[in-house]
C-alpha cells in the first residue's frame, strides 16, 4: 500500500460510520485507583460529539477494578482472583455511573454490555452479543462494553479488553478501531530514549519484529504495548483500519489527523466464524496429524478425519477447541472437535464407514469439520 492509500484511509475516520474506541484503566483513574472525573469527561465530550454528528460510537472500557480498589480500600491492584471480581463488582456500577452521566450532559443514553469469553467464542453467544449491540445503536443508545470480571475464571482478561475491542469491531463490522493508551503513538524505541521516533504507520506485522514492544501496563490497569498491537493484528486482520494513540489525541485520531500509529487493514474481513476461531479460541488439546491429512486440511479444505490423526493430548469434550499439528510439531489450523478426548484414542487410523459398520452409525462423522476449522499455518508442499 502506497502512503497516499494509508493517508486516504486515515483520513476517512472522519466520516467513518460505526467507530469502536477502547480505553484503558490509566486513562481514567489516579495511580492509586478510583475515578478521575475529568479525564473520563474529556474523552467523554469527544465521543459525544462524534455521535452528536451521526456516528455510530462503542466504547469498550476497563476500569472496574481500578474504580472498585478506593472503596473497598485497596492500596494497589489485587492479585487474587477473589479480590479483583470484589473490586470489579464495586467499581462496575461507579463506572457505568461516571458514563451515565457524563453522556447524559450530551442528551445521550449510555448502556452497559458485560461481556465474558463465553460470549465470543461460543456462536449461541456471540450471535446474540451481535444482535444487542446493533439494536443498541440502533435506539442511539451509546454501548459502554467491559469484560464481565465479576464472573470470569483464571482468565479474567482478554488483554486489557484490547483484544475484545477488536473482536467487537469485528462482531459489529465496525469501520474503524480506536485503541488509546497513554503514550502517543508506537515507537521504534522506548518513547523515553533520545532519538526514539514515532512510526505513523504499520502495513505488516514484520516490520515490528525488531522493535522493543514489551513492557507492562500501569499500576492499575493490566495491559501493555504488546496487547494493543496484538489487538490491532486481530483489527486489520477482519479488515478493521485501526489507530494507536493516547486518549488525549482521541479527538485528532477520530477527525483522521496524522496522529498515533495507523494500521492499514490486511485483506478482506473473514467470516466472523473463522475470526473467534482463530482470536477468541483457547485450544484444550492438540490432535497430531499426518501430512495427508495436513493436505487436505490446509489446502483442500477438507474435514479432519480420524483416519489421519496420529496422537491425541488435552482433557476436552466435544465442542471446545483443538489445534492440529503435524508430526514436525507445527500447529497448522485450529477447530472445533466433534469427539471427547477420552473417546479419539480407539478410532485413530480408521476410516469412518468402517467405524459406522463397528461401533454405529454416530460414528460416521468428522472428528473435525471444515465449518469448525480456521488453518493457522498453510502448508504448500509434503514431507
Amino acid at each position: 500500500m502506497t502512503d497516499h492509500d494509508a493517508s486516504a484511509q486515515r483520513r476517512a475516520l472522519a466520516s467513518a460510520a460505526t467507530v469502536v474506541v477502547k480505553v484503558g484503566s490509566s486513562s481514567l483513574t489516579g495511580e492509586r485507583g478510583g475515578l478521575d472525573p475529568a479525564r473520563l469527561t474529556a474523552l467523554t465530550d469527544v465521543l459525544a460529539a462524534r455521535r452528536l454528528a451521526g456516528s455510530n460510537v462503542v466504547l469498550v472500557s476497563s476500569g472496574a477494578i481500578a474504580a472498585g480498589m478506593v472503596p473497598l480500600g485497596l492500596p494497589r491492584r489485587p492479585r487474587d482472583l477473589a479480590t479483583q471480581q470484589a473490586a470489579a463488582s464495586v467499581g462496575q456500577g461507579a463506572l457505568l455511573a461516571a458514563y451515565n452521566l457524563a453522556f447524559g450532559r450530551h442528551g445521550l443514553t449510555s448502556g452497559q454490555v458485560l461481556l465474558t469469553a463465553d460470549d465470543v467464542t461460543r456462536r449461541g453467544h456471540y450471535v446474540n452479543a451481535r444482535r444487542t449491540i446493533e439494536r443498541l445503536l440502533a435506539l442511539g443508545v451509546v454501548p459502554v462494553i467491559n469484560e464481565n470480571d465479576t464472573v470470569a475464571t483464571h482468565e479474567i482478561r482478554f488483554g486489557d479488553n484490547d483484544r475484545l475491542a477488536a473482536l467487537v469491531a469485528h462482531l459489529i463490522n465496525a469501520s474503524a478501531l480506536v485503541l488509546l493508551s497513554d503514550v502517543d503513538a508506537l515507537y521504534d524505541a522506548p518513547p523515553t530514549h533520545p532519538g526514539a521516533r514515532r512510526i505513523g504507520e504499520v502495513d505488516d506485522r514484520a516490520g515490528l519484529d525488531r522493535i522493543d514492544i514489551g513492557g507492562s501496563g500501569s499500576a492499575v490497569g493490566t495491559g501493555g504495548m504488546v496487547t494493543k498491537i496484538e489487538a490491532a493484528e486481530i483489527a486489520t486482520a477482519a479488515g478493521v483500519p485501526t489507530v494507536l494513540t493516547s486518549t488525549a489525541l482521541a479527538g485528532a485520531a477520530l477527525a483522521g489527523e496524522d496522529v498515533g500509529t495507523f494500521f492499514t487493514p490486511q485483506g478482506h474481513r473473514p467470516s466472523a466464524r473463522q475470526l473467534w476461531l482463530r482470536y477468541a479460541t483457547s485450544p484444550q488439546g492438540t490432535l497430531i496429524i499426518d501430512d495427508g491429512a495436513v493436505q487436505a486440511v490446509t489446502r483442500r479444505g477438507k474435514s479432519l478425519l480420524p483416519a489421519g490423526i496420529r496422537d491425541v493430548s488435552g482433557h476436552f469434550t466435544a465442542g471446545d477447541a483443538v489445534d492440529l499439528v503435524d508430526e514436525s510439531g507445527v500447529v497448522v489450523a485450529r477447530g472445533l472437535v466433534n469427539y471427547d478426548a477420552k473417546e479419539l484414542p480407539d478410532l485413530l487410523g480408521h476410516n469412518t464407514h468402517e467405524l459406522a459398520r463397528t461401533l454405529g452409525p454416530t460414528y460416521e462423522r468428522e472428528v473435525v469439520h471444515r465449518d469448525d476449522l480456521t488453518v493457522l499455518q498453510p502448508r504448500t508442499t509434503t514431507g
